[in-house]
């Protein structure tokens, strides 16, 4: 299954739609999966090279500061200015606010990128955000169901802290060169989490799309353009920092984790579809834009 990541994920999405009753069948490990994965993501991390990029941080500090503060302010004023459906714009601008996915680095190895910084970015924009989510609920007043500050404080730092300390005790368990052996397992596991999430979150989608088709295309294309605008707007604004860092950046600005939303908040209809339909670019769009990203960074054509 890891060999196979690139189309067993969007295959995931589409299964969802298809078979409907097995998305209803996982609909209730999506929540369980989405914190299995932090500990998935963590526990493939390699440690001593992060603290090897640690010590050269570079342009990831400014990037998370980037995609913790400036992203969310921005996407603010963007949904403030626009005439969205209602939910939709507090919804953006939460996902503006969230940690990139934790398959960053991995990715932006395989599209030519920086992935020592994407690691750096990654964890950290990950472990602070149980602070900066708060601030970003705090400031939309209720906007989004349960916004309280101390709530969100609470239920993001036990998934997250919860999955930092699950992640030690099993690698003291299990000792780095054993984990080390067995890598592709750890990673097959993941990919097999990705897929239970991928097609549980599709539970009522086929439904709601043929009984509100013109929602579900603006939520979709709500979707694509926080993808691709996130990552256009940091690509330019990273420009002097240099093509490849600026490139990494907005790679994970534009592919955030918006399924720990669904561990923090009720599970409204409004939630439940963006989330749904976020997983199309994050699931498509690296694949599709490969010879992009290469480009942009400045690395060469073929892999």
């Amino acid at each position: 299954m890891a060999r196979w990541t690139r189309l067993v994920l969007p295959a995931g999405v589409f299964v969802g739609l298809l078979l409907p009753p097995l998305a209803s069948w996982l609909n209730p490990l999506v929540a369980p999966s989405v914190a299995l994965l932090l500990v998935a993501g963590m526990i493939r991390i390699d440690w001593p090279a992060l603290r090897a990029a640690l010590a050269r941080p570079g342009g990831a500090v400014i990037g998370i500061l980037w995609l913790t503060a400036g992203m969310p302010l921005l996407a603010a004023l963007a949904t403030g200015a626009l005439d969205l459906p209602d939910g939709l714009g507090p919804i953006l601008v939460m996902v503006a606010a969230m940690p990139p996915i934790l398959s960053g680095p991995a990715l932006a190895g395989l599209l030519g990128l920086d992935a020592a910084a994407a690691l750096v970015v990654v964890v950290v924009a990950t472990l602070v955000a149980p602070l900066s989510l708060p601030v970003v609920g705090g400031l939309l007043h209720g906007a989004v169901a349960s916004t309280d500050p101390a709530v969100l404080f609470l239920r993001m730092g036990g998934i997250v802290g919860g999955a930092v300390a699950l992640t030690f005790a099993l690698r003291h368990a299990l000792g780095a060169e054993r984990l080390r052996r067995r890598r592709p397992e750890v990673e097959g596991f993941g990919v097999l989490l990705l897929l239970v999430f991928a097609i549980g979150v599709m539970d009522g989608m086929a439904a709601r799309l043929l009984a509100e088709p013109g929602t579900v295309l603006v939520f979709t294309l709500a979707a694509f353009a926080m993808n691709l605008g996130m990552q256009l707007v940091t690509r330019l604004a990273f420009r002097p920092a240099g093509a490849r860092i600026a490139t990494t950046v907005a790679f994970l600005a534009g592919n955030r984790n918006a399924a720990l939303l669904l561990a923090v908040l009720p599970a409204e209809p409004a939630l439940l579809l963006y989330v749904a339909v976020a997983q199309f670019p994050i699931y498509l769009l690296p694949s599709l834009m490969v010879p992009v990203y290469r480009r942009l960074a400045g690395a060469p054509e073929s892999p």
